[in-house]
This record gives structure tokens, sequence and C-alpha cells, in this order.
């Protein structure tokens, strides 16, 4: 399997499906609940720009940077999460461009996504490591990040512009494949 062969996974309450132009007008439901492109500290398309960002996000992979998803519960599509900056040589991801309706928010989805991420990143593609990157303020995403069990490598400070402009320090944090098993055992614990 090519490390950008985009794969279905399958969860107890969610799917990841290759992300598709077909999910648009779930999506755009999706984003609506919470409005969370008015989140100051992360970049979640606007209802209107969800079509371009689909588009934007399969030029990537078509690119061989990134591999799109659409998180599927209940039959709809309800949030997406990528394997991003794809490292083929490595091989090495980082899981992030992650956002979730508001409405499914701390409900399980998320975690069991990130369990299925996780364990085809280690177990299908054999990534050494699995990083996660988030704007130092973003407490939630932070929380939520060290849940998993990941560890904070460093801080890179004013690393990237933020949509209004102004420069943001970005957490970085991974998972290493000899700390997998206990990150997994920990996951499927939390999720039982």
């Amino acid at each position: 399997m090519s490390l950008t062969d985009m794969p279905t996974l399958r969860g107890s309450c969610v799917d990841l499906e290759p992300l598709a132009p077909r999910h648009a007008e779930d999506l755009t439901h999706a984003v609506q609940d919470g409005a969370l492109w008015n989140l100051w500290y992360t970049d979640v398309p606007r209802p209107e720009a969800m079509e371009a960002e689909i588009e934007r996000r399969l030029a990537l992979h078509r690119a061989g940077s990134m591999m799109p998803f659409a998180l599927v519960a209940q039959g709809r599509a309800v949030g997406m999460t990528t394997y991003m900056n794809i490292d083929a040589a490595t091989p090495r991801v980082e899981i992030g461009s992650t956002w979730l309706a508001a409405g499914h928010q701390r409900s399980g989805i998320n975690r069991e996504a990130k369990r299925m991420l996780l364990a085809h990143a280690f177990d299908v593609m054999r990534c050494p490591a699995v990083e996660f990157r988030t704007h130092a303020l973003n407490q939630q995403s932070r929380r939520a990040i060290e849940g998993l069990g990941a560890r904070l490598d460093g801080i890179l400070r004013s690393h990237r512009h933020t949509r209004d402009g102004a420069l943001r320090d970005t957490c970085v944090y991974s998972i290493v494949a000899s700390e997998w098993p206990a990150v997994r055992l920990h996951l499927e614990r939390r999720l039982a």
C-alpha cells in the first residue's frame, strides 16, 4: 500500500471515508453547528467555502502531501480530519486539520477517529512516529492531544501567521512507535 492510498477506516461510532465532493452538503451543515469558522485559534472553512476546501484538500492528496477524510457518523459527514505533511521517505505523518460539528464534540467520535488513524499509521503504514500540531492557545485541542497519550516535543515560537495575520506559536506533539502499544491500550480502555 502506498502512503497516499486512501483506505476507509470503520469504527463503532464513526467511519473515516476518503473525502469526496459528495460530502460537501453534509459538511456545510456540520460546520454551521457551532459556527466553527468563528473560532479565532483554528482554521475551519466557512459554509460557503466548503466545496473549495474539499477541492484544496483533494489537490494536496493528488500532490502526495495529504490524505483527507470525512468523519461519518450515522450516515452523515460531521467533520473532517487528515494525514498531512506526509513524509513518504521516513515514513511519517501528521494528524491534523481536524474539525467536528459542535453537537458531536465530546461524543467519542474524535477519540475513535484518532485511534483508527494512529493504528493505520503505525500498523499498516509502519510510521516510526506520528505528529500533532496545534496553536499554543488552543487549550481544547492541546488537552485532546495530550489525552491521546501524545507528548509535547516543543513549541515553535512565532511559527506561522493565522488568518488574521497574527503570528502564532505552534505546539508540536508526537507519539512514537515504541509508545504505540501502551497508547493503543489506553485509547481502547477509554473508548470501552
